[in-house]
């Protein structure tokens, strides 16, 4: 079959754009792009073999040629993609489809094709058959006719009308051997495809049965990566908790070293003070042995001056004066003692509280 067809014998019937895969020979189970993108692809009606091809040039060059028989069949592995074997071209054609509307009518007109060349196949049989029974009742009614007419007629007769007759006979015979052994020749050939064919469904089979094997392996896979990866993502949601949790915490440990900072600022402050105090209460006993010195001497004063009242009213006013200095200064530094007493008892509290805080801290 010339692969350009000829448009006076073989016209277009269906066309559609796909892109086309053939498996690839060693493996018989990866597909070889034989296009570079969406091609036309079409079924093709000779009418004088009465036959259908589906065909797909790419530039120059036949790339599908295949016939369509009844053996055919075309496979939907899935939404948008199909596939069929071919035996004489000892290969499996796949197309993939922009949707799956075109996949569905391309599937339906393979169908259809694949039923019309059955349909002449029978009838093609039923002719052969036909021809076969008429040569074999002409070839039983031959002797009959031919020994009516040498008893009926004269050798002349004989060579007048039985020598046309045996010449189409004969011609009639020759046809029919020639039918029949085209018809034994395409049954051997038919025989020859359908082993082939058996043994490229069986190739197809086992392709498909390890495709269906590979998928449920990377379906299980998948389902183990998803597994996993719903694992992943709820130890990462956990772990974003515990950094949030943890930059809380920083937080709150940045607030308590702030607070530490100035706790020992104060520390530092109400030492300093403490100091203070404790200088001017160094102090407080000088003061006192002075009054006490003081006092000795007016009361020395009083005995020798015994004589001289008015120095003695002076003294001894003074010395009341002095007195109620001393009395008042006396006032004071109990005063001053007993603030110099709490002003302690606080800085003993607050030290204590300022140790509890470190230690739990």
């Amino acid at each position: 079959i010339s692969p350009v067809p000829p448009y006076s014998r073989e016209q277009p019937i269906f066309t559609t754009r796909a892109h086309v895969f053939q498996i690839d020979p060693s493996t018989k189970k990866n597909w070889v792009p034989a296009s570079k993108q969406a091609v036309t692809v079409s079924y093709f009606y000779d009418s004088t073999r009465n036959s259908y091809r589906i065909i797909f040039f790419y530039g120059a060059k036949v790339i599908i040629n295949s016939t369509i028989t009844p053996n055919m069949t075309f496979t939907k592995t899935s939404q948008k993609f199909g596939q069929w074997a071919d035996s004489r071209a000892n290969t499996v054609f796949g197309l993939g489809f922009p949707s799956e509307q075109q996949l569905t009518k391309f599937a339906e007109k393979f169908q259809e094709v694949k039923e019309a060349a059955k349909l002449a196949r029978d009838r093609s049989q039923e002719k052969i058959e036909t021809s076969s029974n008429h040569s074999q009742e002409s070839g039983r009614e031959t002797p009959s006719s031919t020994r009516a007419s040498s008893v009926n007629g004269t050798d002349d007769e004989k060579a007048s009308h039985g020598g046309p007759a045996e010449a189409h006979l004969k011609s009639e015979n020759d046809k029919l051997k020639i039918a029949l052994a085209q018809s034994s020749s395409n049954v051997k050939k038919w025989e020859t495809e359908l082993q082939t064919l058996r043994e490229s469904n069986a190739r197809l089979t086992t392709a498909l049965q390890e495709s269906a094997a590979s998928i449920e392996h990377w379906k299980k896979q998948f389902s183990a990566c998803k597994e996993e990866n719903d694992q992943l993502r709820s130890k990462i949601e956990e772990l974003e908790e515990q950094c949030n949790e943890i930059n809380k915490e920083k937080e709150r440990n940045a607030q308590l070293s702030r607070r530490l900072q100035e706790l020992e600022t104060e520390l530092q402050d109400k030492e300093l003070e403490l100091e203070e105090l404790r200088k001017q209460g160094e102090i407080i006993p000088q003061l006192m042995s002075e009054c006490e010195s003081v006092s000795q001497q007016l009361q020395a004063a009083e005995k020798k001056n015994k004589d001289l009242e008015e120095k003695v009213r002076t003294l001894r006013t003074e010395v009341e004066e002095s007195k109620h200095r001393q009395t008042n200064l006396k006032t004071e530094l109990k005063n001053f003692l007993d603030v110099l007493d709490g002003k302690i008892d606080e800085l003993h509290d607050f030290r204590q509280g300022l140790s509890k805080l470190g230690i739990d801290n």
